[in-house]
């Protein structure tokens, strides 16, 4: 161990977290490019060729022409991800079999979903209403 000094070791993990970081960037940005839908077909070779054949100035050129947009894009998708996942839970509790319960259950779960932040209040209100008019 003493051919190898602290300072040395410290460089070493630091040049590998940054080895690391370059290639999380690098497939980032492939990846986007094959997402957007702005892009054409030519577009998309164009800067995945950019990309690949010059790497460092090709990521530094892509992050600087369309680097706001690549933000707006991951936004994008994780709001419809999100919209999905509450589509398909609604659904699935709608269409699912429950038990028969009291309103009082009923009225006691949606309390806790309201306070957990599951659900607003506008939404809270809406299903209140409509156990109380089942039951």
């Amino acid at each position: 161990m003493d051919d190898y000094p602290l300072l040395n070791a410290f460089l070493t993990m630091l040049y590998f977290f940054l080895w690391i970081m370059w290639f999380m960037l690098l497939f980032k940005i492939i990846g986007d490019i094959f997402r957007d839908d702005s892009l054409g077909g030519w577009g998309k070779a164009g800067w995945t060729a950019f990309v690949c054949l010059l790497p460092f100035l090709g990521v530094f050129v892509y992050l600087l022409a369309r680097g706001r947009s690549m933000g707006e894009r991951e936004a994008q998708q994780v709001r419809e991800q999100e919209q999905a996942f509450r589509a398909y839970v609604q659904q699935a509790a709608e269409g699912a079999p429950s038990a028969p319960t009291t309103a009082g259950e009923e009225l006691s779960k949606l309390a806790a979903l309201r306070d957990h932040g599951d659900l607003t209040p506008a939404e809270y209100e809406q299903a209140k209403t409509k156990v109380l008019a089942s039951h």
